[in-house]
């Protein structure tokens, strides 16, 4: 067997499907594993060290040796979750070995990474983002992350008019059982409270936009696409949403490459908003990020660019 794509994954992920899509027709070999199946015995894991040994990865269908590796998409795996029939001592106790045993096996893997794992955890907390886009000189939007209220309020009355963002996506089911998410909003000093003091938060000076932009970096390639929307944040209603291929301004396209850069990744979904004078305000870096929803709203190649980087040997 020619040495294989690894791409990690879970079972639900069109935007990996694509991709399996296309390196199938160029007839490259692709194994997809969601690593957390070595919790459900979808996985089975035989790693040898200092006894000459290849280390293999069989799921349901292939088996891989991890030292033959052509190149690694690290996508988006499922949670660690031990099976519910395990007490909460077992479960966790499971769920940690499991974590810490596939986490080292496969960042172990010496292959092309879009992106490595461990660089893209480095790249996943927001501080470290701002403190990179600022340093490469991306336009960053005055930005304060406190649990003072005092602090809290003069930022906002100093900058006129501020949103909140939470510094992580976490998971908040609703009450009936669907996804609940933080949207990004304005918020009224005067509403601001002791609740502040309980946890970090990040408030951002408002900026006075006309759209906002999506640029997907992938290796060499750059994709910028306008999103329109009524909604500060356009994500609250995907169906109002319109989008518009525009060419990225050079200054943008090299503050993203030394961001890249800085964290030792060849793939970002970069997140901008155009300003009343028509530069880019830099909002976020997502590793992981969509991207395959553009490429069908608007036909950019991304798939393919996407292949490219992991065919290459």
């Amino acid at each position: 067997m020619d040495t294989p794509v690894l791409i990690l994954t879970g079972i639900d992920d069109p935007t990996s499907d694509a991709v399996i899509h296309e390196l199938n027709a160029r007839g490259v070999p692709v194994v997809r594993l969601d690593p957390a199946g070595v919790l459900t015995g979808q996985v089975e894991v035989s790693a040898h060290y200092a006894d000459g040994q290849p280390s293999c990865v069989t799921t349901s269908s292939r088996e891989v040796d991890l030292g033959s590796v052509r190149s690694v998409y690290y996508r988006r795996p499922s949670s660690y979750k031990a099976p519910a029939a395990l007490s909460d001592n077992d479960a966790r106790f499971a769920a940690d070995q499991a974590r810490h045993g596939m986490g080292g096996l496969l960042a172990s893997i010496e292959a092309r990474w879009v992106n490595h794992m461990w660089r893209s955890l480095a790249a996943d907390f927001k501080p470290a983002q701002l403190s990179a886009a600022v340093s490469v000189g991306l336009e960053v939007p005055p930005t304060l992350v406190t649990n003072s209220l005092d602090e809290a309020r003069a930022f906002a009355k100093a900058q006129g008019s501020v949103v909140y963002k939470p510094l992580y996506a976490s998971d908040l089911p609703a009450p009936n059982g669907a996804p609940s998410f933080i949207w990004v909003g304005q918020v009224d000093p005067d509403e601001m409270d002791d609740g502040i003091g309980s946890t970090l938060h990040l408030f951002q000076a408002t900026v006075q936009k006309t759209a906002d932009v999506r640029t997907t970096v992938i290796g060499d390639k750059v994709f910028s696409v306008r999103v329109a929307s009524p909604h500060l944040d356009w994500r609250r209603d995907y169906d109002l949403v319109t989008y518009t291929v525009v060419d990225t301004p050079r200054k943008v396209v090299e503050g993203c490459r030394r961001y890249l850069d800085h964290f030792g990744l060849v793939f970002g979904a970069f997140d901008f908003g155009i300003q009343e004078n028509g530069r880019w305000a830099w909002y976020e870096c997502n590793t992981g990020g969509q991207w395959h929803w553009l490429e069908q709203e608007t036909g950019l190649p991304m798939t393919s660019a996407v292949a490219d980087l992991l065919e290459m040997k």
